[in-house]
């Protein structure tokens, strides 16, 4: 897109929260529990549908069963936005630390991602990790419950990049 013909371009730019070359410092990771503001939203959406299918003019011909449709989807996507709305009481740190003491050996290199389970999507961190030896001996996967801290399972095995050097 052109402005005037002078030559200057407008051109679309990254919010300043999502520029990565302006980061500094460690990333917070969002809270899970956010989605309960959407699911309320939902289910106040869904209570209005409900009202206009219950009280509209039988004789209009905008109230139909299409408003009683649009009450019971919204109110099932905002009930399962509250009820899959998990405060997080565990941070990346703290899993790796939890990931560290389930693997059973000395942890040298290791990342967090925080994944989700299950029907109403539990936060849980996913930590792989690699031994301290120099090469890594062995490494693990280990999930991390970001509600609770329970470790849900974990995986150590010998380091297969080493089979065969």
């Amino acid at each position: 897109m052109s402005n005037g013909g002078n030559g200057d371009e407008i051109r679309d730019e990254l919010p300043d929260d999502l520029n990565i070359t302006a980061f500094s410092g460690a990333y917070e990771f969002p809270d899970n529990s956010r989605r309960r503001i959407p699911g309320y939203m939902y289910v106040a959406l869904a209570a209005i549908c409900l009202a206009i299918y219950l009280f509209g003019s039988e004789s209009s011909a905008l109230v139909n069963e299409g408003w009683l449709g649009a009450a019971i989807l919204l109110a099932v996507v905002g009930i399962f936005s509250i009820t899959s709305g998990w405060r997080m009481s565990i941070d990346e740190k703290q899993a790796l630390v939890l990931a560290t003491r389930a693997v059973g050996f000395p942890v040298g290199h290791a990342s967090a991602q925080q994944v989700w389970r299950g029907l109403r999507s539990r936060p849980t961190w996913r930590v792989f990790c690699y031994s301290a030896e120099e090469p890594p001996q062995r490494r693990g996967l280990v999930l991390v419950d970001a509600v609770n801290g329970t470790v849900v399972e974990k995986l150590t095995e010998a380091n297969p990049d080493l089979d065969g050097n």
